[in-house]
Order: structure tokens, then C-alpha cells, then sequence
């Protein structure tokens, strides 16, 4: 099990809280240390609302209707991820509110 973590946001934080509150083992994984996981690009593309568009430069022309333009785009931009994502059996939910991550844990 793996959460996209970004330690300075809010909702991140608290989706690390309720998984530690719950004992459940899972990767930290820093994202904007080290980039998307290759490995999860499959998972993570056609989820609703994976871009934070605010962080997206519009004159680059990514169409995010594309899964290969998204792809591009995390891979050159790790920033426009959203967060926080839990993954885990090839499953992936986006922490929006924190609470989203639970329906992963059974």
C-alpha cells in the first residue's frame, strides 16, 4: 500500500494520521522527491480530478482529456499530481477528503 504524500499539505497529513490511527503499514512515498512511480502511471491516469489543474501551465498545451498528455505531464511534473492518493492492489483513491483513503483499507 502506497500513499502519494505531500507532508506540507493538510489533507495529506491527514491521511497519514488516519492510516497510523489505524495501524495499517504503508509506504510514504514522497512524490515530489521522487517523482510518480512508473509502475503506478496506469493506476493513477484515469482517476477523476488526478491533475491539480491550479498547477498546470495552460500555454504548454497538455490536453488532460489525453491519458498520454497526463502521463507526460507527471512525469515532467510531479506538482500537478494530486494529493494525497492511496494505492493499494492496483486500486487508487484520492484523499479528497482525507476519509476516501478508508475505502481502500478492507
Amino acid at each position: 500500500m502506497r500513499l502519494y504524500h505531500n507532508p506540507r499539505c493538510s489533507k495529506s497529513r491527514q491521511a497519514v494520521a488516519l492510516l497510523v490511527e489505524r495501524n495499517t503499514e504503508f509506504e510514504d512515498y514522497r512524490y515530489l522527491e521522487n517523482g510518480i512511480d512508473p509502475n503506478d502511471l496506469d493506476i493513477l491516469i484515469p482517476l477523476e480530478g488526478v491533475i491539480r489543474t491550479k498547477e498546470v501551465d495552460k500555454s504548454l498545451g497538455y490536453d488532460l482529456t489525453n491519458a498520454e498528455d497526463i502521463r507526460k505531464l507527471l512525469n515532467e511534473n510531479p506538482k500537478a499530481l494530486e494529493r494525497p492518493i492511496l494505492i493499494k492492489n492496483g486500486q487508487a483513491v484520492i484523499g479528497r477528503p482525507p476519509e476516501n483513503i478508508l475505502v481502500l483499507l478492507d
